[in-house]
């Protein structure tokens, strides 16, 4: 018996089974009287077709379910992050000064021009939301190299493995590539000037202690932060929430969890 079903096509292995869980629902039921045999093992049925699909989900599937999560959690964070006061005005991302800047701000707080840091802020905020949609297409990029492997070890994970993992495997990488993104942003809203105002300043009074910054790797790193940040919400959101799972695949994928 068990030769001959394995030589069956998927249809016909569906028909099959079908009829003998038919078959068992009426030989079980007719010593009732009244027994709607006939629902029940339709409704069996039902329940074996539903399991069949569900096997039927394969990993290729997953994956490409999973990077569709990734890529459509993206979209709207970079959507999000990348307008105006997209990290300025959001208290859970907003990028401060380097930790180092806080003797400059204490130095400069003695001759009442704390205001150059004030501006200076601002304009890494400025500048990260610039770079986040010119980075949009790296992080695409870098969805398209996760491997099924990956794919087995996160789908069953928590509501936020998938960008943890792409974190974890791609933070080096794009971090490299968004560096000259965000310099040129940060050359756009004149943050270097802004910064060379507040060094010279500071500069300017004895004995102050030496304080250097690579503003452009701090940007990336936290311009990098508060995109995963959303990301991370975006995929828990797409995992729990059919509504936002707005394609076809995404409600296949992450409906059969």
């Amino acid at each position: 018996m068990h030769t001959i079903f394995r030589k069956f096509s998927k249809p016909r292995s569906l028909f099959v089974g079908g009829m003998i869980i038919i078959l068992f629902s009426f030989l079980s039921s007719t010593a009732g009287a009244g027994s709607n045999w006939w629902d029940k093992g339709k409704k069996l049925l039902d329940n074996f077709a539903e399991s069949k699909n569900k096997e039927e989900l394969t990993i290729g599937e997953i994956g490409a379910g999973l990077k569709e999560a990734l890529r459509v959690g993206t979209e709207n964070v970079v959507s999000q992050l990348g307008q105006f006061d997209g990290f300025n005005a959001d208290s859970a991302i907003h990028i401060p000064l380097p930790e180092d800047f806080n003797k400059v701000k204490t130095v400069l707080d003695t001759i009442g021009m704390s205001g150059l840091l004030d501006n200076l802020e601002l304009k890494l905020n400025r500048a990260a939301e610039i770079a986040t949609p010119k980075a949009k297409k790296l992080f695409w990029l870098a969805i398209t190299e996760m491997t099924l492997d990956d794919v087995k070890a996160i789908y069953k994970g928590p509501e936020d493995a998938a960008t943890r993992f792409f974190q974890r495997k791609m933070s080096s990488p794009l971090a490299e590539q968004m560096r000259p993104v965000v310099e040129e942003s940060l050359s756009e809203v004149k943050a270097v000037q802004a910064y060379d105002d507040v060094m010279r300043q500071y500069q300017s009074i004895p004995f102050v202690p030496d304080v250097k910054a690579d503003l452009t790797g701090f940007v990336v790193e936290k311009g990098m932060d508060g995109i995963f940040y959303y990301l991370a919400r975006a995929e828990a959101e797409i995992r729990k929430d059919p509504a936002k799972q707005t394609t076809d695949l995404l409600k296949r994928v992450f409906g059969a969890l």
